[in-house]
C-alpha cells in the first residue's frame, strides 16, 4: 500500500485498497500494472498532496463560504461560484517541498527522455462508487511537457474538482463538497494511431452477453469527451464474433 504520508505514489506501490489516497483511477491503475499488463509508466500525485495545498493556503474556509452562497436551482449561480473557487486554486501557492516533489518525479519519470509527455488525468476519491459516478466531472490534459506547466496542469486538475456540474452532482448525491479529494495522474503519453473504449457490459442496456467497443483514430479522449461520433462495435462475448458494426468516424480534412 501506499505510503499516506507521501505526495506521490508509482502505479507500482499502489492497490485497490488505496483509493481514499489515489482515487478510483489511480488503483485501476496499479491494480493492472501489478498484475503485469503493459501500462505506460507513471504516478500519482495523491490526494494528501491536495488537501495540503488547500490547508497551506486557507482555502477551505473561502470555498465553504462562496459555496454557501450557490443557488443550485440557477446555472448562472452554480457558474459564477465555480469559477471564484477554480480561480482561488489556480491563483494559490504551491509549497517547495511538493514543487520538489513532483518535479523529481516528473523528472524520474521522463529518464533519458527530457521532459517526456504525459497525460495530468484526475481521480477523484469518490469515483465509480456503487451508488453514485463522478466520472468524466474533472479535467484531463495531454501532451503536457516540462515542469512549469505540469505544475500549473496540477493546479487546474485540481481546480476542476469545483467545476460547476460536479458541484450540481455532490449536492445531489448529499456528499460534501469540501470532503471530497483529488488526486491526480501523471502518466507517459502514448503516440497512438488508434484508439478505443471497451465495455464488458453495455452500458445501455445491461446485456452481459456482449462487449462494446467504440474507437476513433488519434486520442481516445475525444470519446470521453463525447466530441466525436466513434465507430461503434458490439461482440459476442462467448464467440468472440463482431455482430454489429457503425462505422461513423470521420477525419476531417
Amino acid at each position: 500500500m501506499a505510503s499516506s504520508a507521501h505526495h506521490i505514489a508509482w502505479f507500482s506501490e499502489i492497490k485497490k485498497e488505496d483509493v481514499p489516497l489515489v482515487g478510483g483511477k489511480g488503483a485501476n491503475l496499479g491494480e493492472i500494472v501489478n498484475a503485469g499488463f503493459p501500462v505506460p509508466n507513471g504516478f500519482v500525485i495523491t490526494s494528501n498532496a491536495y488537501y495540503d495545498f488547500i490547508r497551506e493556503n486557507n482555502l477551505n474556509i473561502k470555498i465553504k463560504h462562496l459555496l454557501s452562497t450557490v443557488n443550485f436551482n440557477d446555472s448562472k449561480s452554480l457558474e459564477q461560484v465555480s469559477l471564484h473557487i477554480k480561480k482561488l486554486i489556480v491563483e494559490a501557492k504551491m509549497s517547495d517541498l511538493l514543487i520538489k516533489d513532483i518535479v523529481s518525479s516528473y523528472e524520474k519519470l521522463s529518464g533519458a527522455f527530457s521532459q517526456a509527455l504525459v497525460a495530468v488525468r484526475s481521480s477523484a476519491t469518490a469515483e465509480d462508487l456503487a451508488n453514485a459516478s463522478f466520472a468524466g466531472q474533472q479535467e484531463t490534459y495531454l501532451n503536457v511537457k516540462g515542469d512549469a506547466v505540469l505544475l500549473e496542469k496540477v493546479k487546474y486538475g485540481w481546480a476542476s474538482l469545483f467545476g460547476a456540474r460536479a458541484i450540481f452532482y455532490r449536492h445531489q448525491q448529499k456528499f460534501d463538497n469540501i470532503k471530497i479529494g483529488i488526486a491526480l495522474v501523471v502518466q507517459k503519453m502514448v503516440e497512438s494511431e488508434k484508439s478505443g473504449i471497451m465495455f464488458t457490459i453495455d452500458p445501455v442496456t445491461n446485456d452481459k452477453s456482449k462487449i462494446v467497443i467504440e474507437a476513433i483514430f488519434g486520442l481516445g479522449e475525444l470519446i470521453v469527451q463525447g466530441a466525436v461520433n466513434p465507430d461503434h462495435y458490439e461482440v459476442d462475448k462467448k464467440e468472440l464474433t463482431i455482430y454489429l458494426r457503425k462505422l461513423l468516424f470521420k477525419i476531417a480534412v
